[in-house]
């Protein structure tokens, strides 16, 4: 089995192969099997830890503490020096990284949404594998994710991805806690989460993580009921991203809930109210409800209400409404190009989100 894009989120206790220095050769070894995933067609994101224990090296081991702004302090000093070293690894595969570092903010609020949403699709559609981190270094926490395992998940369904690897330094998620009871047995797939599930989980063992089997179930629970598979798999086993292809290594599964255009179109149907709508001519109710193509500006009418970019909106024509989706242009730009061929968008506004007024992947039809 193949996926075609993975979001990777590798922990700091994998990172440092169980030591309190960040491991060379196990984050080599890392890179050396995402190079792999991509001669098979994979897109890969990776969403890596380890910013604070790189500025713990930086600066010895007797800087440490709870202290927020010492938390922040090593995050700043770290991240650089974590980024350097993942930027040289992927250099030697002749891979091309960037950095990506988020606050809960850039998740939350639409525009940012959309903005990083266009980010990550640049960075793939060139095929640069984007590296994500939480902006640990000006993260408060009004704004913070909290943890990595979290932080995948909600890149996972930003960026629809087929599958999301959670590394840890176990085979995945036991029946009890395998270092205290060895007759503990490994649930290789768990069809549903409930609240027996949760309870399985231990709290973290690592001197260095934030997260434990709790944070990655609730990030396998946010991601599969968006449409992403969600495995929990060893990151110290031998060739353990590789293997996830015919599924050879012991791991946790779960399956996703929904397809991914299941779970779009769910969470569009679900948006009760629009916050504006745009009039469309017969050609483009013809391109939209029978062919399933895109809303372009060409087809566009006319525009009611005041709105940005990302707003639900709604398409009618004038016999009622016909499409809801989500706006690539705010309603005075779409005021700026409507009945203009995509091709002048850039011209007329100065800037340019793409040729559609709504993608068709970001829009359910009504009739």
């Amino acid at each position: 089995m193949s996926w075609h894009k993975m979001v990777i989120k590798v922990g700091t206790s994998t990172l440092t192969a169980g030591t309190g220095q960040l491991s060379a050769p196990r984050m080599l070894d890392l890179v050396r099997q995402i190079a792999a995933l991509r001669t098979q067609g994979t897109d890969v994101v990776l969403v890596t830890s380890g910013a604070q224990q790189a500025g713990r090296e930086r600066l010895g081991a007797s800087c440490e503490g709870q202290h927020i702004p010492t938390k922040q302090m090593l995050a700043a000093i770290g991240q650089g020096r974590l980024m350097h070293l993942w930027d040289e690894y992927f250099d030697l595969y002749g891979m091309l990284a960037a950095q990506v570092l988020l606050t809960r903010q850039d998740i939350d609020d639409r525009s940012r949404y959309l903005n990083v949403r266009d980010t990550f699709d640049s960075l793939l559609e060139r095929r640069i594998v984007p590296i994500v981190n939480e902006n640990d270094a000006v993260a408060t926490e009004e704004i913070k994710v909290g943890e990595n395992d979290s932080l995948s998940a909600m890149v996972a369904i930003l960026v629809e991805a087929d599958l999301l690897v959670l590394l840890s330094d176990i085979d995945g998620l036991y029946t009890a806690d395998p270092f205290h009871w060895p007759e503990a047995r490994l649930i290789e797939r768990v069809e549903h989460i409930d609240r027996s599930i949760y309870e399985l989980a231990g709290d973290s063992r690592s001197e260095y993580g934030t997260g434990g089997m709790y944070t990655k179930i609730a990030a396998a629970d946010m991601a599969t009921r968006s449409g992403t598979e969600v495995v929990i798999a060893n990151g110290a086993r031998e060739g353990i991203l590789t293997s996830l292809m015919d599924r050879t290594q012991p791991a946790t599964w779960f399956p996703a809930r929904v397809t991914l255009a299941e779970g779009r179109k769910r969470w569009l149907l679900a948006q009760k109210v629009v916050a504006g709508m745009v009039t469309i001519d017969a050609g483009a109710e013809r391109a939209i409800v029978s062919s399933g193509r895109s809303l372009l500006p060409a087809g566009i009418l006319q525009v009611t209400g005041d709105f940005e970019r990302g707003a639900f909106i709604g398409v009618r024509t004038e016999s009622g409404e016909v499409a809801r989706g989500l706006s690539n242009y705010s309603s005075a730009g779409i005021c700026r190009i409507l009945g203009h061929r995509s091709g002048s968008i850039a011209e007329l506004l100065g800037y340019d989100y793409g040729p559609e007024v709504i993608h068709r992947d970001k829009m359910v039809i009504l009739s």
